[in-house]
Protein backbone atom coordinates (compact mmCIF):
# COMPACT_ATOMS: atom_id res chain seq x y z
CA UNK A 1 0.00 0.00 0.00
CA UNK A 2 2.96 2.49 -0.43
CA UNK A 3 4.19 4.02 -3.07
CA UNK A 4 6.96 3.29 -5.07
CA UNK A 5 8.74 6.45 -4.02
CA UNK A 6 8.13 5.88 -0.17
CA UNK A 7 9.00 2.32 -0.86
CA UNK A 8 12.56 3.08 -3.12
CA UNK A 9 12.88 5.93 0.36
CA UNK A 10 12.96 3.44 2.95
CA UNK A 11 15.00 1.24 1.47
CA UNK A 12 18.04 3.68 0.82
CA UNK A 13 17.73 4.93 4.56
CA UNK A 14 17.95 1.90 5.75
CA UNK A 15 21.05 0.24 3.20
CA UNK A 16 22.11 3.52 3.13
CA UNK A 17 23.00 3.01 -0.52
CA UNK A 18 21.38 3.02 -3.46
CA UNK A 19 23.19 -0.17 -4.65
CA UNK A 20 22.31 -1.76 -1.24
CA UNK A 21 18.85 -0.47 -2.10
CA UNK A 22 18.98 -2.02 -5.58
CA UNK A 23 19.79 -5.64 -4.71
CA UNK A 24 17.08 -5.52 -1.20
CA UNK A 25 14.72 -4.71 -4.09
CA UNK A 26 16.01 -6.56 -7.09
CA UNK A 27 15.25 -2.99 -9.05
CA UNK A 28 17.76 -0.83 -10.99
CA UNK A 29 19.89 1.51 -9.01
CA UNK A 30 18.90 3.84 -12.08
CA UNK A 31 15.41 3.46 -11.10
CA UNK A 32 15.92 3.90 -7.21
CA UNK A 33 17.97 7.04 -7.84
CA UNK A 34 15.20 8.54 -10.12
CA UNK A 35 12.44 7.71 -7.75
CA UNK A 36 14.03 9.47 -5.11
CA UNK A 37 14.99 12.52 -7.01
CA UNK A 38 10.66 12.64 -7.95
CA UNK A 39 10.07 12.73 -4.22
CA UNK A 40 13.36 15.22 -3.00
CA UNK A 41 11.62 17.63 -5.91
CA UNK A 42 7.91 16.89 -4.89
CA UNK A 43 8.63 17.44 -1.04
CA UNK A 44 11.05 20.35 -2.11
CA UNK A 45 13.92 19.80 0.14
CA UNK A 46 16.76 17.23 0.01
CA UNK A 47 16.36 14.05 1.90
CA UNK A 48 19.86 12.34 2.16
CA UNK A 49 23.51 13.83 2.26
CA UNK A 50 25.10 11.97 -0.29
CA UNK A 51 28.90 10.80 0.10
CA UNK A 52 31.00 8.82 -1.90
CA UNK A 53 30.36 5.67 0.71
CA UNK A 54 27.01 5.95 0.47
CA UNK A 55 23.83 8.19 1.47
CA UNK A 56 22.90 8.96 4.86
CA UNK A 57 19.30 10.76 5.83
CA UNK A 58 19.67 14.54 6.52
CA UNK A 59 17.49 16.26 9.16
CA UNK A 60 14.39 16.32 6.45
CA UNK A 61 15.04 12.50 5.85
CA UNK A 62 14.69 11.98 9.32
CA UNK A 63 11.50 13.68 9.67
CA UNK A 64 9.95 12.41 6.74
CA UNK A 65 10.85 8.48 7.66
CA UNK A 66 9.11 8.72 11.22
CA UNK A 67 6.19 9.85 10.05
CA UNK A 68 5.86 7.10 7.23
CA UNK A 69 6.90 4.26 9.68
CA UNK A 70 4.50 5.39 11.89
CA UNK A 71 2.26 6.07 9.33
CA UNK A 72 3.03 1.80 8.35
CA UNK A 73 1.83 1.04 12.07
CA UNK A 74 -1.01 3.27 12.28
CA UNK A 75 -2.05 1.49 8.62
CA UNK A 76 -1.72 -2.10 10.42
CA UNK A 77 -3.98 -1.20 13.44
CA UNK A 78 -6.63 0.26 11.00
CA UNK A 79 -6.75 -2.98 9.36
CA UNK A 80 -6.66 -4.44 12.54
CA UNK A 81 -9.28 -2.92 13.86
CA UNK A 82 -11.57 -3.43 10.49
CA UNK A 83 -10.98 -7.24 10.44
CA UNK A 84 -12.10 -7.32 13.96
CA UNK A 85 -8.30 -8.71 14.70
CA UNK A 86 -7.44 -5.77 17.78
CA UNK A 87 -9.97 -6.93 20.78
CA UNK A 88 -7.74 -8.94 22.24
CA UNK A 89 -8.40 -11.90 20.16
CA UNK A 90 -5.31 -12.16 17.76
CA UNK A 91 -2.99 -9.15 17.19
CA UNK A 92 0.79 -8.71 17.24
CA UNK A 93 2.36 -6.55 20.19
CA UNK A 94 5.68 -5.00 19.34
CA UNK A 95 8.13 -4.69 22.34
CA UNK A 96 11.80 -3.94 23.06
CA UNK A 97 13.55 -3.86 25.89
CA UNK A 98 16.96 -3.86 27.74
CA UNK A 99 18.84 -7.56 27.67
CA UNK A 100 18.25 -8.04 32.09
CA UNK A 101 14.58 -7.68 31.28
CA UNK A 102 14.39 -10.47 29.00
CA UNK A 103 16.11 -12.70 30.80
CA UNK A 104 13.55 -13.66 33.30
CA UNK A 105 10.97 -10.94 33.75
CA UNK A 106 9.34 -10.86 30.17
CA UNK A 107 8.98 -14.47 29.38
CA UNK A 108 6.87 -14.43 32.66
CA UNK A 109 4.66 -11.70 31.70
CA UNK A 110 4.23 -13.17 28.14
CA UNK A 111 3.16 -16.74 29.20
CA UNK A 112 1.21 -15.34 32.12
CA UNK A 113 -0.81 -12.73 29.54
CA UNK A 114 -1.27 -15.21 27.13
CA UNK A 115 -2.85 -18.08 29.57
CA UNK A 116 -5.78 -15.93 29.16
CA UNK A 117 -5.33 -13.82 25.77
CA UNK A 118 -4.08 -16.95 23.57
CA UNK A 119 -4.61 -14.89 20.38
CA UNK A 120 -2.30 -12.33 21.54
CA UNK A 121 1.70 -12.79 19.95
CA UNK A 122 4.38 -10.43 20.52
CA UNK A 123 7.81 -9.85 19.02
CA UNK A 124 10.69 -8.35 21.08
CA UNK A 125 13.60 -6.69 20.31
CA UNK A 126 15.97 -6.68 22.41
CA UNK A 127 18.48 -3.50 22.37
CA UNK A 128 21.22 -1.36 24.38
CA UNK A 129 19.33 1.34 26.43
CA UNK A 130 20.28 3.57 23.46
CA UNK A 131 18.76 1.28 20.59
CA UNK A 132 15.58 0.82 23.12
CA UNK A 133 15.06 4.52 23.43
CA UNK A 134 15.46 5.17 19.73
CA UNK A 135 12.95 2.87 18.82
CA UNK A 136 10.49 3.82 21.13
CA UNK A 137 10.94 7.50 19.78
CA UNK A 138 10.57 6.63 16.33
CA UNK A 139 7.72 4.43 16.81
CA UNK A 140 9.55 1.27 15.70
CA UNK A 141 7.85 -0.61 18.81
CA UNK A 142 4.12 -0.24 20.89
CA UNK A 143 5.86 -0.21 24.16
CA UNK A 144 8.87 -1.02 26.04
CA UNK A 145 10.52 -1.64 29.59
CA UNK A 146 13.74 -0.71 29.83
CA UNK A 147 15.82 0.75 33.32
CA UNK A 148 16.76 4.45 32.85
CA UNK A 149 19.29 6.77 34.66
CA UNK A 150 16.85 10.05 34.07
CA UNK A 151 13.10 10.81 33.40
CA UNK A 152 12.73 10.05 29.53
CA UNK A 153 11.20 12.64 27.29
CA UNK A 154 9.13 12.36 24.23
CA UNK A 155 7.85 9.56 25.16
CA UNK A 156 4.54 8.46 27.88
CA UNK A 157 5.36 6.78 30.93
CA UNK A 158 2.83 4.74 32.09
CA UNK A 159 4.41 3.21 35.34
CA UNK A 160 8.03 3.69 36.83
CA UNK A 161 9.38 1.50 39.88
CA UNK A 162 12.88 2.35 42.02
CA UNK A 163 15.04 -0.35 40.54
CA UNK A 164 18.73 0.03 42.58
CA UNK A 165 21.62 -2.10 42.08
CA UNK A 166 21.38 -5.17 44.16
CA UNK A 167 24.14 -7.98 44.48
CA UNK A 168 23.27 -11.81 43.77
CA UNK A 169 24.68 -15.21 45.10
CA UNK A 170 24.34 -18.62 45.83
CA UNK A 171 22.96 -19.75 49.08
CA UNK A 172 26.36 -21.36 50.43
CA UNK A 173 28.60 -17.72 49.46
CA UNK A 174 30.58 -16.25 52.83
CA UNK A 175 28.45 -13.16 52.17
CA UNK A 176 24.48 -14.27 52.02
CA UNK A 177 24.01 -13.93 55.90
CA UNK A 178 25.77 -10.23 55.97
CA UNK A 179 25.21 -7.07 55.26
CA UNK A 180 27.04 -6.36 52.34
CA UNK A 181 29.72 -3.26 51.30
CA UNK A 182 31.50 -2.56 48.13
CA UNK A 183 34.98 -3.68 49.95
CA UNK A 184 33.54 -6.82 50.86
CA UNK A 185 33.36 -7.80 46.96
CA UNK A 186 37.28 -7.73 46.68
CA UNK A 187 38.01 -11.30 47.35
CA UNK A 188 34.97 -12.76 45.30
CA UNK A 189 34.72 -13.35 41.35
CA UNK A 190 32.13 -10.51 40.05
CA UNK A 191 29.98 -10.42 37.22
CA UNK A 192 28.93 -7.70 35.52
CA UNK A 193 27.53 -6.12 32.78
CA UNK A 194 29.39 -4.32 30.11
CA UNK A 195 30.99 -0.83 30.28
CA UNK A 196 28.16 2.11 29.16
CA UNK A 197 25.24 0.31 30.52
CA UNK A 198 23.59 1.69 33.45
CA UNK A 199 24.38 -0.83 36.11
CA UNK A 200 28.31 -0.03 35.11
CA UNK A 201 28.00 3.38 35.62
CA UNK A 202 26.41 3.64 38.40
CA UNK A 203 28.40 0.95 40.34
CA UNK A 204 31.60 2.55 38.56
CA UNK A 205 30.86 5.94 39.95
CA UNK A 206 29.38 4.45 43.46
CA UNK A 207 33.31 2.75 43.45
CA UNK A 208 34.86 6.02 42.76
CA UNK A 209 33.05 7.57 45.43
CA UNK A 210 34.18 5.31 47.88
CA UNK A 211 37.94 4.81 46.74
CA UNK A 212 37.49 1.15 45.95
CA UNK A 213 38.73 -0.56 42.81
CA UNK A 214 37.00 -3.93 41.92
CA UNK A 215 37.45 -5.56 38.62
CA UNK A 216 35.02 -8.05 37.00
CA UNK A 217 36.13 -11.50 36.27
CA UNK A 218 33.27 -11.30 33.86
CA UNK A 219 31.93 -8.51 31.55
CA UNK A 220 29.36 -9.12 29.02
CA UNK A 221 26.40 -7.63 27.58
CA UNK A 222 24.16 -10.52 28.16
CA UNK A 223 22.91 -10.96 30.95
CA UNK A 224 22.21 -14.85 30.86
CA UNK A 225 26.11 -15.75 30.81
CA UNK A 226 26.59 -13.35 33.78
CA UNK A 227 23.77 -15.51 35.62
CA UNK A 228 24.82 -18.65 34.92
CA UNK A 229 28.38 -17.77 36.01
CA UNK A 230 27.46 -17.05 39.48
CA UNK A 231 25.21 -19.57 39.56
CA UNK A 232 27.74 -22.28 38.75
CA UNK A 233 31.14 -20.59 39.97
CA UNK A 234 32.22 -21.17 43.60
CA UNK A 235 32.46 -17.59 45.67
CA UNK A 236 31.06 -15.62 42.36
CA UNK A 237 28.42 -12.30 43.02
CA UNK A 238 26.55 -10.85 40.02
CA UNK A 239 25.21 -7.45 40.22
CA UNK A 240 21.60 -6.93 39.06
CA UNK A 241 18.09 -5.29 39.79
CA UNK A 242 15.79 -7.77 41.22
CA UNK A 243 13.45 -7.15 38.68
CA UNK A 244 16.02 -9.44 36.46
CA UNK A 245 15.55 -12.27 38.38
CA UNK A 246 12.10 -11.72 40.38
CA UNK A 247 11.14 -15.25 39.27
CA UNK A 248 14.60 -17.19 38.75
CA UNK A 249 15.79 -15.84 42.38
CA UNK A 250 13.18 -17.58 44.22
CA UNK A 251 13.41 -20.91 42.20
CA UNK A 252 17.06 -21.29 42.47
CA UNK A 253 17.07 -20.17 46.20
CA UNK A 254 19.52 -17.47 45.91
CA UNK A 255 20.60 -14.73 47.53
CA UNK A 256 19.88 -11.57 46.75
CA UNK A 257 21.61 -8.45 49.01
CA UNK A 258 21.43 -4.67 48.69
CA UNK A 259 24.35 -2.10 48.92
CA UNK A 260 23.29 0.79 51.33
CA UNK A 261 25.09 3.26 48.48
CA UNK A 262 22.80 6.28 47.35
CA UNK A 263 24.37 5.91 44.01
CA UNK A 264 23.47 2.93 43.42
CA UNK A 265 19.83 3.99 43.99
CA UNK A 266 19.29 6.29 41.12
CA UNK A 267 17.93 3.68 38.26
CA UNK A 268 14.34 3.11 37.86
CA UNK A 269 12.40 0.70 35.62
CA UNK A 270 10.09 2.65 33.49
CA UNK A 271 7.21 1.12 31.35
CA UNK A 272 6.60 3.66 27.99
CA UNK A 273 5.71 3.72 24.56
CA UNK A 274 5.50 6.17 21.69
CA UNK A 275 3.91 9.90 22.85
CA UNK A 276 0.58 10.19 21.43
CA UNK A 277 0.22 6.82 19.88
CA UNK A 278 -3.09 5.37 19.77
CA UNK A 279 -2.58 1.76 21.73
CA UNK A 280 -4.70 -1.03 20.97
CA UNK A 281 -7.23 -2.67 23.13
CA UNK A 282 -4.90 -5.86 23.40
CA UNK A 283 -2.03 -3.29 23.96
CA UNK A 284 -4.16 -1.77 26.55
CA UNK A 285 -5.08 -4.70 28.55
CA UNK A 286 -1.26 -5.61 28.52
CA UNK A 287 0.36 -2.74 29.55
CA UNK A 288 -2.14 -2.35 32.48
CA UNK A 289 -1.26 -6.50 33.32
CA UNK A 290 2.27 -6.13 33.10
CA UNK A 291 2.35 -2.59 35.34
CA UNK A 292 -0.16 -4.33 38.23
CA UNK A 293 2.05 -7.67 37.88
CA UNK A 294 5.77 -6.32 38.08
CA UNK A 295 4.47 -3.90 41.36
CA UNK A 296 2.39 -6.72 43.20
CA UNK A 297 5.85 -9.18 42.50
CA UNK A 298 7.86 -6.68 42.91
CA UNK A 299 6.14 -5.65 46.75
CA UNK A 300 6.02 -9.14 47.58
CA UNK A 301 9.95 -10.11 46.53
CA UNK A 302 11.15 -6.98 48.44
CA UNK A 303 9.72 -8.05 51.28
CA UNK A 304 10.52 -11.57 51.46
CA UNK A 305 14.15 -10.94 50.77
CA UNK A 306 14.32 -8.03 53.75
CA UNK A 307 15.37 -5.53 50.73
Amino acid sequence: MQSSEIRYFLAVANTGSLSGASKQLFVAVSAISRQIQRLEERIGAPLFERHARGMVLNDAGQILENHVRKSMMDMEHAIAEIQGLNAVRRTVIRMACTDGLAFDLLPQLFSQFRHDHPGVMFYLNVGTAVEVSEMIHKGEVDFALQFSLVAERGVDIMASFPAPVRMVMRPDHPLAAKDVQLTDLHPYPLAMNEQGSTIRQLFDLSCRMSGVFLEPAVSCNRFSVLYDFMVHTPGAIAACSHFSIMYKARRDNLRVKPVNIEQLNQRTLQLQSPAGKRRSAALTQFIEFVRDEIARESEAFIRDYGL
